[in-house]
């Protein structure tokens, strides 16, 4: 597997190897011992699949609040996306940066994303399928989300975001400045 440091520390860019022939291809996506050689101990209890079935679809940026706070490893199934992490630990050096990694079914990469981070997406693709596994189970009561397209935060999503698909819940989200996030940087 090949490992890539963001600009944002512990959430990470991998690229699976993968073993193709005539057939197709076999990639190991996920193995907790071949994690933990890198560090991560993190125990998966949830997956999930999405699919948005138009180009400019944003979902997030979302997060889970504590005792249910997740991390999360995100691939693409089918279609590419623009995947993006947002540090909000109150304390942190990062707090309000983020990055973004075009992660597509082609490449095969995926984002690991740590708990105290915002998480969404923009489809590129049409029919793109998000999958990805959670460190916890959804818990509706600790869901909660920030503006994609806040100033403050910034993010290039690279297209004209007065076009993006959104949910009710997405385009009804607070701006990062009116937000008290419940995560604290641990330095």
């Amino acid at each position: 597997m090949q490992l890539e440091e963001t600009g944002l520390p512990g959430v990470l860019h991998l690229v699976p190897k993968r073993f193709g022939d005539s057939r197709g291809f076999f990639s190991e996506v996920y193995n907790r011992q071949a994690w933990a050689k890198i560090g991560i101990t993190v125990e998966f209890v949830q997956d999930n699949h999405s699919l948005s079935r138009d180009v400019g679809v944003v979902r997030g940026l979302h997060f889970q609040a504590p005792p249910h706070a997740q991390d999360k490893l995100v691939r693409v199934g089918a279609g590419r996306v623009l995947d993006v992490a947002v540090d909000i630990r109150k304390g942190s050096p990062h707090f309000g940066r983020w990055v973004a990694v075009e992660l597509s079914a082609e490449k095969g990469n995926q984002l690991f994303i740590p708990k105290g981070f915002l998480h969404g997406f923009a489809t590129l693709e049409p029919n793109s399928e998000l999958l990805y596994k959670c460190s916890d189970v959804y818990a509706p009561e600790c869901d909660g989300a920030v503006r994609f397209d806040d100033p403050d935060i910034g993010i290039d999503w690279g297209f004209d975001t007065s076009a993006a698909v959104l949910s009710d819940k997405d385009a009804k989200a607070p701006f990062l400045k009116d937000f008290d996030s419940p995560f604290a940087y641990e330095g």
